[in-house]
């Protein structure tokens, strides 16, 4: 398999997070973003949203959103399982995972900032505020979240969660630790969020998580 990706981009990162635990080899092709590379035709063609990240199939089919292939890979190779066994758990896990890629990163991707500061003219103080606000109030939510299921799980009878739901991470950690690295990265206030930064620690104890992080990516370079 071959996987586009661009070090910084928190999509990119966590199917990289992915490919890691479940021990897939990949080849690692790098598009810079900040260069503009992903508009350059030869990838936009390949990639209808001409967006990283993009995974190349052993096939060679090419598929496109962090989502997708990480629920590919799932099913391509269900263990370590990224999702319980359960129904009601599995989609205890998208949600989570969903209120990363769904309600915090869109608004505080490159695309957006850039707009911010370019078309809209908002400056660096403003473009700051602004990723501050929703990065700090999507992760109060998600800690919330967190603290719901904690109280579901023990009334269930079950263990405390060590990742964001059960002893083993799922497609939710894979997606909060890229927003967490992004987090530290434009100085986000992380304090008061014990179980979400709980999780976040845990996950990064492992090497999966570890190899996949932007300082050990061979793009990783202003």
């Amino acid at each position: 398999m071959k996987l586009y990706n661009y070090f910084r981009s928190s999509a990119s990162f966590r199917v990289r997070i992915a490919l890691h635990i479940k021990g897939l080899p990949y080849e690692y092709l790098p598009v810079h973003l900040l260069r503009g590379e992903h508009r350059d035709p030869a990838y936009a063609n390949l990639v209808g949203d001409a967006l990283v990240p993009a995974l190349v199939t052993d096939e060679g089919a090419v598929l496109p959103q962090s989502m997708a292939i990480m629920e590919y890979l799932e099913e391509l190779q269900p263990t370590p399982a990224l999702l319980p066994t359960t129904p009601l758990a599995r989609a205890r896990v998208r949600a989570l995972a969903q209120m990363v890629a769904c309600e915090i990163h869109p608004l505080n991707n490159p695309r957006v900032l850039k707009y911010l500061t370019g078309t809209l003219h908002a400056d660096e103080d403003a473009k700051n505020a602004w990723y501050h606000h929703w990065v700090r109030q999507g992760l109060e939510a998600f800690e919330r979240q967190l603290v719901l299921l904690a109280a579901e799980r023990q009334a269930q009878g079950l263990a405390p969660s060590v990742y964001c739901w059960g002893d083993t991470p799922t497609l939710a950690d894979c997606c909060l630790v890229p927003q967490i690295f992004n987090g530290k990265r434009f100085g986000v206030n992380l304090d008061g969020l014990p179980l979400t930064m709980a999780a976040f620690d845990a996950c990064m104890a492992l090497p999966a998580f570890a190899q996949a992080q932007p300082s050990a990516c061979p793009d990783n370079a202003p």
